[in-house]
């Protein structure tokens, strides 16, 4: 990790991340936290928030507050919100980041995987904003909320269609906060990475021929020339906030893309159909031999040996990817696995 500037506005700030037991939140929790902000980390899971919060307290010698919460349940939001206000006395940031990614063609998902996606990654959102917008508002300091969108909520990413389309409504939202709250004493800062190197496949999730579908999307989100390091994503994000700049894209590929999108849909959407001719196809039956794992399957159980094919593809670019997933409480504690 990066070398912190000795001074900052965020210095003695509360802040509350959620989804900031592993990956990007985990990251942007420390990074909030070597500012000077007293911050609260907001995730489903307490065993995984335990060891998420001795990784960051452990990297940057402060203190962290934990709260386990689900960001479907909007009880359990406006709870962890007035707790965290209640805590440090102020709530002066808040980073919505818990989300689910799932990873399959449309043929081989039905109504549910939308209904998901659109609960944990929209209505989480939707929830933590409207939560917080009160005590934002309120802060002495200029409240700052921040949406963590993707570059496939600016165009459709194929096999990744429940996902594109809860992060487009997320990007709605943070342009519409804006302009709701304008001349407010509040920020909202929209975010839209593109791929990044945190880990993310053991936790997503792989309908289809789950192994090829692993494959191709560790391989792709962990290479170097595509994707972008966790670490460096979290310090611009932390920057964007610091500048309370309205919109953020990371990555060069995830600015291109939606340049590209903007001016030609037609033109994007045709390349797009010929990227996702090149992606497993869905198993023909539920016999077929080849279709390893018919249901969603996480990435932690995806049986990576099952297929020479898969783990050749997974292997061009997963290495990076791997090794972030050890770093940023990614992998299910236990005995080593076949990877």
């Amino acid at each position: 990790m990066t070398s912190t500037p000795r001074r900052s506005e965020l210095m003695g700030l509360s802040a509350l991340v959620t989804g900031g037991s592993r990956g990007l939140g985990l990251l942007l929790s420390a990074r909030l936290a070597q500012r000077g902000c007293l911050v609260t980390m907001a995730a489903r899971d307490e065993a995984e928030l335990r060891r998420g919060a001795a990784w960051a307290e452990e990297r940057t010698g402060k203190k962290f507050s934990t709260a386990v919460c689900d960001v479907r349940d909007r009880q359990a939001v406006d709870s962890v919100v007035r707790q965290t206000e209640a805590r440090h006395g102020r709530l002066d940031i808040v980073i919505a980041n818990a989300g689910v990614i799932q990873v399959a063609p449309v043929a081989s998902l039905d109504s549910g995987a939308f209904e998901d996606a659109m609960d944990t990654i929209f209505g989480g959102a939707v929830n933590t904003a409207m939560a917080a917008l009160p005590s934002l508002r309120a802060s002495e300091a200029g409240g700052r909320l921040c949406l963590i969108g993707s570059v496939g909520g600016l165009l459709a990413v194929p096999h990744l269609l429940p996902y594109s389309c809860a992060k487009a409504a997320v990007g709605t939202l943070g342009e519409g906060l804006r302009a709701e709250t304008a001349g407010e004493n509040l920020s909202v800062t929209t975010v839209h990475p593109g791929l990044m190197r945190t880990g993310s496949h053991l936790q997503a999730e792989f309908g289809g021929r789950s192994s090829r579908e692993f494959a191709w999307f560790s391989a792709l989100s962990g290479a170097p020339i595509v994707s972008m390091d966790a670490d460096r994503a979290a310090e611009r994000i932390v920057r964007a906030l610091e500048r309370r700049r309205t919109r953020v894209v990371l990555t060069p590929a995830a600015h291109a893309a939606a340049v590209a999108h903007g001016v030609a849909p037609a033109m994007v959407t045709r390349l797009s159909g010929l990227a996702a001719r090149l992606l497993p196809a869905p198993p023909a039956t539920p016999g077929d031999a080849d279709a390893i794992g018919h249901g969603i399957q996480q990435g932690h159980d995806i049986d990576r040996s099952a297929s020479t094919w898969t783990e050749k593809i997974r292997k061009l670019g997963s290495g990076l990817n791997d090794r972030a997933a050890r770093r940023y409480n990614q992998q299910i504690p236990g005995p080593p696995t076949s990877a």
